[in-house]
């Protein structure tokens, strides 16, 4: 598999708009030697952007292990996003995962996440994906492509140009960036990469295509045959589709596509740094990779 070309960039509070939908650091000191013990604290809250179950395994897998009880919020990256804005006032959780780094650099720009850089493996975790002052960790990752009804389609598209064509008239569709964090890593890394994207873009705009939900949703509407391909796929929703029986397959366009990071931060306002940590510390492990591999997603560990 090659993914060459174009590369994701991540940069502060970044946010794109689809041009086709026509407390201190006292405070946290302060928690951090509540206790000595992780176990002795209350419940950690994590807010995590799927897969759900993958979130369920690591949660499981987690509290086995520590003995630390946690509480899992389950939503979109936009949903957790949201959320959190929803909840400045009186933070609740301690962990944020969000399936874009672009969307997690701009809670770090604005002040929302704290520095945990002496993360157990993070020296094996892909620095690409993650922050070099250890606000954030890219513990897993997606590859983005077309993903295509293979009952319903003739030619398998090779280039993200080809789906601007006559054959894929209302027949194509992207998830909602405003929904989905990886849709965004999508658009941000082949505008920036591709002189002629957002041409393209407008080609497909004009092409019929339609903005459908989250990632979940636009690749449903693929598998029930509504439409015959997502553009920005995520590849490990693809692959267990595949492996369940549905009429799904996946390519990534030999021009290249954009590899779309899961990061993972501790919020400034945490409640619970130290179980914060060990969660952190749980995901960069071999155990907690090893269950990233199993759900079909690129681990973060480079080693």
């Amino acid at each position: 598999m090659k993914k060459r070309g174009l590369k994701l960039f991540a940069t502060a509070g970044v946010l794109l708009t689809l041009v086709l939908a026509g407390c201190g650091n006292k405070e946290v000191e302060k928690n951090d030697k509540a206790s000595s013990n992780p176990k002795e604290e209350q419940t950690l809250t994590v807010y995590s952007a799927g897969p759900e179950g993958l979130a369920a395994n690591i949660q499981q897998a987690f509290e086995e292990k520590t003995g630390i009880k946690v509480e899992m919020f389950q939503g979109t990256t936009g949903k957790i996003l949201s959320r959190l804005e929803a909840e400045k006032n009186n933070p609740v959780a301690d962990v944020v995962v969000l399936a874009s780094v672009a969307s997690m650099d701009g809670l770090k720009e604005t002040d929302q996440l704290q520095s945990y850089k002496d993360a157990v493996n993070a020296k094996k975790i892909n620095t690409d994906w993650s922050n070099a002052e250890g606000y954030y960790y890219g513990y897993s990752a997606s590859v983005l492509g077309i993903a295509y009804n293979t009952k319903n389609t003739q030619q398998v598209p090779a280039e993200w140009t080809d789906l601007a064509k006559a054959e894929w008239q209302h027949k194509i569709n992207i998830p909602d960036p405003s929904l989905s964090g990886s849709a965004v890593d999508f658009l941000f890394g082949y505008t920036e990469a591709e002189k002629t994207a957002w041409a393209t873009i407008e080609r497909w705009k004009e092409n019929g295509l339609q903005v459908n939900g989250a990632n979940k949703e636009a690749l449903d509407a693929v598998i029930t045959g509504a439409k015959n391909a997502t553009i920005s796929g995520v590849d490990y929703m693809a692959y267990k589709a595949k492996a369940d029986g549905e009429p799904v397959e996946i390519i990534y366009p030999k021009s290249g596509t954009v590899v779309s990071p899961r990061v993972v931060g501790i919020l400034k306002d945490a409640k619970n740094v130290k179980s914060a940590k060990a969660y952190v510390d749980f995901l960069l492990s071999d155990e907690g990779q090893k269950l990233v591999a199993n759900a079909y997603l690129l681990p973060g560990n480079k080693i």
